[in-house]
């Protein structure tokens, strides 16, 4: 069973989490027109249909504000884009005021521990994607996430796997975080070794692997991803029976996935991905 969303874990704040904000603001000189289209992309996928026309979309985490600005060209009628971090709440303004005219988006700092949706609302889809891993209480944090979803709405997550190096990579982050920059540029040199290496050992092309990781990672750019996946830091993880058992004791239940095996975590664990939909007639509550 998954741990009780109510423990006293110590949640993150923007003082003790790993900054994410400068590095989203890096990432955002390189968003442009084949960036925007592979995050539309992306969103389909997960959500399961091709156009958002008419929907309510909270962005958990905005980052750069990529994906709020993706599910606003699909039609979004409104957008609330939240994050804890105040340089990527700033980022998330800039995107969106140069890439979309109109009213129908909001953005604001903000925890996702300080949702309520007496005042914020709730939402046909509620967006989460490799956020609440890393806020120091996740079980804690998709609770108060689901608590915004609509009936009937979609709770689209994407969550760590757990590995069996997990332990590793906890310490390799809080480390990571807390380092000078040569340091860190020294970790990353040699992560970016090691990951080349073993994909050359299996016949793939290094060069081809980082010119097209934007069209397979949600418009992402590989170096900003190697930094993020370096520092992301509070650092947890899940299996997915785990995350099932969770959803299914507050009313949801699982529409999409695409996952895989946890494995050993060598270099590092991804993210599975799932969409959970709310179940109109449940009467479990939500957070």
């Amino acid at each position: 069973m998954p741990p009780d969303p109510t423990s006293t874990a110590p949640r993150s704040t923007e003082e003790r989490h790993f900054a994410f904000g400068e590095n989203w603001a890096r990432y955002a000189a390189l968003i442009g027109p084949e960036t925007i289209k592979d995050a539309e992309s992306a969103l389909c996928r997960l959500v399961g249909q091709q156009s958002l026309e008419g929907l309510s979309f909270l962005d958990v985490g905005s980052g750069s504000g990529l994906h709020s600005l993706a599910a606003l060209r699909l039609g979004c009628r409104r957008v609330l884009a939240i994050d804890i971090d105040g340089m990527s709440v700033e980022t998330t303004r800039k995107i969106l005021t140069l890439q979309f005219a109109g009213d129908r988006w909001e953005c604001r700092q903000e925890s996702v521990f300080d949702l309520d949706p007496g005042h914020d609302g709730v939402f046909d889809i509620v967006y989460a994607w490799g956020v609440l891993h890393h806020t120091g209480a996740m079980f804690e944090a998709i609770a108060k996430a689901l608590g915004c979803v609509a009936p009937g709405g979609l709770a689209v997550l994407a969550l760590y796997r757990k590995t069996r190096l997990c332990g590793f990579w906890r310490w390799e982050k809080r480390w990571y975080s807390r380092a000078p920059g040569w340091a860190q540029a020294a970790a990353r040199g040699l992560y970016i070794g090691l990951h080349g290496t073993s994909m050359v050992l299996r016949g793939r092309s290094v060069r081809r692997h980082i010119a097209d990781y934007p069209k397979a990672n949600r418009g992402m750019d590989y170096f900003r991803d190697v930094h993020d996946w370096l520092g992301g830091h509070p650092y947890e993880s899940l299996t997915p029976e785990e995350l099932e058992a969770f959803m299914a004791d507050r009313g949801f239940r699982r529409v999409r996935a695409f996952v895989r095996p946890g494995g050993l975590g060598l270099l590092g664990s991804g993210n599975d991905e799932y969409a959970f939909e709310r179940v109109v007639d449940s009467t479990a509550p939500p957070g």
